[in-house]
């Protein structure tokens, strides 16, 4: 059907679909937050031993977050809009496939020991990856107009600063979980360094300031219900992993905070 209203000219009825898409992904987000206060999701240390059916962690990661750059990537290529011809959507398009390639085709190849991911979690990632794939990609490829001056704009220039002030520090504190462990070594450490000296979800810090920036550079609804939905889900569990190092380690450092440095 997607395919129909693209190929059709239907444009109106296609940006109502969006804009309804992103509405329900704002409401979506809102009852992630509330369930993950109750549940932990089912992956990494938090996954269950019982849990017979399991997909390697690479090949889950590479199958799960692929449609998140392949669909953007198709929309700039292979379809005739104005819009992607404007550099502002260009570049605004070129930061979702930008994170997106570096998290299915190079995180994967760098992760060390991962655990096995339990179906559900893969299904659920792999649903939210199409679904929001297509409401990002489609929006700035046809639907997001931007005069030549919003290059310029405070907010787009804010939006790219944090945008890849976001993406490093989640790249540095990904790198310092892979070496905490010297090979041969199991269990889990206390990471240190970088974001870590002021939040236990270092790595979650950095994605939701990712999208933050993402947010206020698109300056819509679209990038701001991605933006909401980060914060809601993978906020939630920098408090689990929180939690976590404080009930394990007598010694984790009191002044750390969960999520957000020196407010939560």
């Amino acid at each position: 059907m997607l395919w129909y209203i693209i190929n059709s000219g239907q444009s109106a009825a296609e940006e109502q679909l969006i804009s309804r898409m992103a509405m329900a992904l704002a409401f979506l987000s809102i009852f992630v937050m509330g369930l993950l206060q109750w549940f932990k999701a089912t992956y990494g240390r938090y996954g269950h031993l019982t849990d017979s059916m399991r997909i390697n962690v690479r090949v889950a990661w590479i199958v799960q977050e692929l449609p998140a750059l392949s669909i953007p990537l198709a929309l700039v290529l292979f379809t005739d809009s104005p819009q992607t011809k404007n550099p502002v959507n260009v570049i605004l398009c070129g930061l979702f496939i930008i994170h997106y390639f570096q998290r299915a085709l190079v995180f994967p190849f760098l992760i060390r020991g991962g655990k096995d991911t339990p179906i559900l979690p893969f299904v659920l990632a792999l649903l939210f990856c199409m679904y929001n794939g297509y409401i990002q990609g489609r929006y700035l490829t046809m639907y997001g107009e931007y005069p030549s001056s919003w290059i310029l704009d405070p907010r787009f220039l804010m939006g790219i600063f944090l945008f890849f002030a976001g993406m490093s520090i989640n790249l540095h504190s990904d790198y310092i979980l892979r070496n905490l462990r010297k090979p041969g070594e199991t269990g889990y450490k206390i990471p240190k360094g970088g974001m870590f000296n002021y939040v236990s979800g270092a790595n979650f810090f950095g994605e939701i300031l990712e999208w933050l920036g993402f947010a206020i550079a698109n300056w819509s609804f679209s990038g701001f219900s991605f933006f909401l939905f980060t914060l809601c889900n993978i906020g939630p569990r920098a408090c689990h992993h929180h939690q976590y190092y404080l009930e394990k380690f007598d010694n984790y450092p009191k002044t750390r905070k969960a999520v957000i440095p020196f407010i939560l």
